[in-house]
């Protein structure tokens, strides 16, 4: 168990936060919530050791153990991933060359009656229950299961660290720490540089451990999923509430509102004595009626309203210039890196008003057909613009990408065209830089701060094609919420990049997931591919009982002894195969040909010119839908018809003469 008790920090005579106090119990997962630059990953820092409290205390068991993951992008090693993973073995590595040098020694040794080679064999005897206490023989499962998770494939293990991206890196750092045997995991902004699939699987790897964890992140859907509680700073004070972050953001308007009307009563009801302390004050005969009012007033509890950060950004995209219908058309668009082949023959049409995520892993080519479209990236294939597009462009590095040695006011007023300069500073307040904040260096901000400014830099041109590059990177949820809305009326042609589930959803009507050089289209947003992917996964998952089901069948089938059947079931047996046959026959023609009109359809797609032809008829994305629900019907229909058809087998199998 750890204890926060009346910690507080100070930063230039001003208070960071003021007598935080909490306590954190063994397999607590507890998530950590507030506005940039509230405290959060300074009062990580406290617990981990890193800074020392101004006042109270943080006190641990003996022999507590705490596993820190920092924003912090950590030195480029030479060692292969697969090394730099293992290197969080300490103990176990440690007990290895133990057991290494045990073994020598009594191969070598033949003093097999001393007291020192029994010592040997003692200490090797030790070493080896240890061993297997600490996982010894299960961590190199546990550590390809974690990577994989994570998003590693095998090939990867054993390529050296240095020739993966900051990003990259993170995520073995953050295997290391999952891997640990810690009490305590202290995970700061985790999901930042993980994908889709590897954020599900944290999610559950978290769920499943007996860690107590403390998690700050700005991706509400995962901090949901990932905690049981919530710990909210706000204004240097903490508040605690014992529930996930949904529930909680209910529970807080809910205590807050009472919290308003108590105070409302209670300030009525003071108003009121007061008036009758006046009245009665100066009159002898109510004078000790007076009194004993004014005592009551004395003894009243003022009840205050807990703090509240109600800044925010405010701004909203200027209307969209006029442009032609057809944004922007890719064919055979291809892009290689040495021998690694990032895409391969893609095409693709954005049109005017369409909203777009790009989803999929990491390193699957989503960034760089971004780069393509906005930086001009070198590449094979055809890409034709259309009339009159006006390209806003958010890297995924933008905020980093800052000039550092000019000031805020300097960044926009440069980047501002004439008319524009004037009005810098009133911009600026829309994305919460106000007074002397203006005057700062870029240097000096934080990330959330040049995120804002660098989103504020997009405010400037007209445009009528965004691009975003993961732009809730580094933006709190308030400025997530109020980037989304301004997306939501932006009338111009959008397209995301983004890992974020709960920013996604809404927002785009057409989802690209990015898979091994090639894109495949879901007519929807973001819910309708989870949704379509959680059934591919559970099929898979059904499939592979099935035949572990066939598996043992088959096994026990094998191991009874042979039994004598008679005429009559040996007949009912064969009809039932027959028929069987034809079920399943009859079944997966209709599968063929629900999944060829399917497939027909999914060509046109394919197809920009053809695309445009039909997607313009009333009723198509009706029938496209209808065309794909039928297919996932007769599929499944084959496969019962299948595992009908291999249980008559087995059962003639057992009885054929």
């Amino acid at each position: 168990m750890l204890s926060v008790h009346q910690v507080g920090l100070a930063f230039g005579g001003t208070d960071l936060f003021k007598d935080i106090s909490f306590l954190v119990n063994p397999g607590e997962r507890i998530g950590l919530v507030g506005r940039n630059g509230a405290g959060k990953s300074t009062l990580l820092k406290l617990i981990a050791g890193h800074y020392a409290a101004d006042t109270g205390k943080i006190s641990t068991p003996s022999g507590f153990k705490i596993g820190f993951l920092t924003q912090d992008i950590p030195p480029k090693p030479s060692t292969s991933v697969w090394e730099e993973a293992a290197s969080s073995f300490k103990e176990i590595k440690q007990l290895e060359a133990d057991m290494e040098y045990y073994n020598e020694q009594l191969a070598t040794r033949m003093d097999y009656e001393s007291d020192s080679y029994m010592k040997l064999i003692e200490d090797l005897t030790h070493a080896q229950e240890e061993y297997m206490l600490h996982g010894g023989y299960t961590y190199q499962a546990d550590m390809e299961r974690v990577l994989m998770g994570l998003g590693f494939k095998s090939e990867d293990f054993q390529k050296p660290l240095s020739t993966f991206s900051g990003g990259w890196q993170m995520r073995v750092e953050l295997a290391k720490i999952l891997m640990q045997n810690n009490d305590l995991l202290l995970l700061d902004e985790p999901t930042n540089h993980l994908d889709i699939e590897s954020i599900l699987w944290l999610e559950q790897f978290l769920s499943d451990s007996p860690q107590a964890v403390i998690l700050v992140s700005h991706d509400r859907t995962f901090l949901n999923n990932a905690t049981t509680r919530t710990i909210e700073i706000v204004l240097g004070k903490s508040y605690d509430f014992p529930c996930p972050y949904y529930k909680y953001l209910s529970l807080r308007a809910e205590i807050r509102e009472k919290q308003r009307q108590a105070k409302a009563n209670q300030e009525k009801e003071i108003k009121q004595t007061e008036q009758l302390i006046e009245r009665f004050r100066y009159k002898a005969s109510k004078a000790s009626f007076a009194q004993s009012l004014i005592k009551k007033l004395d003894k009243v509890d003022i009840i205050e309203v807990d703090d509240e950060d109600t800044r925010s950004m405010r701004f909203k995209f200027p209307p969209a210039p006029h442009s032609g219908k057809v944004m922007v058309r890719m064919e055979g668009i291809h892009k290689h890196y040495d021998e690694k082949h990032v895409l391969r023959g893609l095409d693709m049409e954005l049109v005017r008003g369409q909203k777009v995520a790009f989803v999929g892993q990491n390193g699957q080519g989503k960034s760089t057909l971004v780069k393509i479209l906005a930086e001009k990236l070198v590449h094979e294939g055809k890409l034709e613009w259309g009339h009159q597009v006006q390209l806003g462009y958010y890297a995924q590095n933008q905020a980093e990408a800052l000039d550092g040695s000019k000031t805020v006011l300097a960044t926009i007023e440069e980047a501002a065209p004439e008319e524009l300069r004037k009005s810098a500073r009133k911009l600026l307040g829309n994305f919460m830089f106000a007074g002397d904040d203006v005057e700062k260096k870029v240097s000096v901000l934080s990330g959330g701060e040049r995120g804002r400014l660098a989103l504020c830099q997009l405010m400037l041109h007209p445009i009528n094609l965004l691009i975003l590059d993961e732009p809730t990177n580094h933006l709190d949820m308030q400025a997530k919420d109020v980037l989304k809305q301004s997306l939501e009326s932006y009338e111009g042609t959008l397209v995301v990049v983004s890992h974020d589930r709960e920013f996604l959803d809404g927002l785009a009507n057409l989802t690209y997931e990015f898979k091994e050089g090639k894109i495949k289209q879901y007519l929807g947003g973001i819910e309708y591919f989870l949704e379509q992917r959680k059934m591919q996964s559970m099929r898979e998952v059904e499939l592979q009982q099935d035949a572990k089901k066939q598996q043992k069948a088959e096994a026990a089938a094998k191991s009874k002894a042979p039994q004598s059947a008679s005429r009559e079931e040996v007949k009912e047996a064969e009809k039932n195969l027959r028929q069987a046959e034809r079920e399943e026959k009859k079944a997966q023609e209709a599968f063929e040909h629900a999944h060829a009109a399917l497939d027909a359809v999914d060509q046109l797609m394919a197809n920009p010119v053809e695309f445009k032809k039909v997607s313009s008829e009333p009723d198509f994305y009706h029938r496209y839908e209808g065309l794909q629900r039928s297919s996932e019907a007769a599929f499944e229909t084959w496969e019962k018809a299948t595992a009908q058809l291999s249980s008559c087998q087995q059962a003639w199998d057992a009885i054929a003469p």
